[in-house]
């Protein structure tokens, strides 16, 4: 029995640390691979505003390309800033050493980072920056506490403070909500829309068969419902004789 319970314990310490890290509410986002704008806008953030320190190591810029609907020439000549050939995959210029040197860390690959985390997790912690005029960086976040990362979008979202308040059960600090005091490029509307369309690209860069598979599925389904036509009809003529 008390083996049973050790091993409960262990299968059951992941959720609750997962829990703990997500206490914060996720805003919910819509993710849509047919989108075809949404991602197009979504891959020219990323390459504008991620790819200077993250790499995308398991994408090549001719897959976007064709998967998008963005032409080559237009890949080549304004989304190319870190690969000689449009066949080339998607890496940061930025070293390692340099990288650790800079934040204390090495900025991770985020190809696959719509899977380990989540599309909500990422959309609401794009949306979760703030000052902080402790954090090393000059940037908190509410759902990454302490994330070594700046906030390189703040000319777009503007700069925001968190307020916070106390539980009036534990007394502890808790986060109430945030407030705009310096306006960026982009209203707060126009600001969520783009933190969308990134996601979406993330979400797709993550799992890009997954158009191929709604392609093909399309055609899947169709030719079964002509099928279940021919089975039925096929039905009625074996059983025409019985009856």
């Amino acid at each position: 029995m008390r083996n049973w319970l050790i091993i409960l314990g262990f299968t059951l310490m992941p959720g609750l640390s997962m829990a703990q890290e997500n206490s914060v509410k996720l805003d919910s986002v819509k993710i849509d691979h047919d989108d075809k704008p949404s991602l197009q806008r979504g891959a020219k953030l990323f390459v504008n505003y991620c790819l200077s320190c993250h790499s995308a190591a398991y994408m090549r810029y001719n897959r976007m390309a064709k998967d998008l609907d963005i032409p080559k020439r237009l890949v080549e000549q304004y989304m190319m800033f870190t690969a000689d050939k449009i066949g080339g995959l998607m890496k940061s210029n930025m070293p390692p050493e340099e990288a650790k040197r800079a934040f204390g860390t090495v900025p991770p690959d985020l190809t696959l980072i719509a899977r380990s985390r989540t599309p909500e997790w990422i959309y609401t912690y794009l949306r979760s920056f703030y000052r902080d005029k402790t954090s090393p960086s000059g940037w908190n976040n509410i759902v990454f506490p302490q994330v070594a990362m700046p906030f390189i979008l703040y000319r777009l979202q503007g700069v925001q403070s968190a307020v916070f308040d106390k539980d009036k059960t534990t007394g502890a600090r808790r986060f109430d909500k945030f407030e705009l005091i310096q306006k960026g490029t982009m209203t707060p509307q126009e600001y969520a829309v783009a933190m969308r369309d990134l996601t979406n690209y993330l979400a797709y860069m993550a799992e890009p068969a997954k158009i191929v598979r709604h392609h093909i599925g399309r055609y899947a389904m169709v030719f079964l419902g002509l099928l279940l036509v021919l089975v039925v009809l096929l039905k009625h003529e074996y059983w025409r004789d019985v009856k």
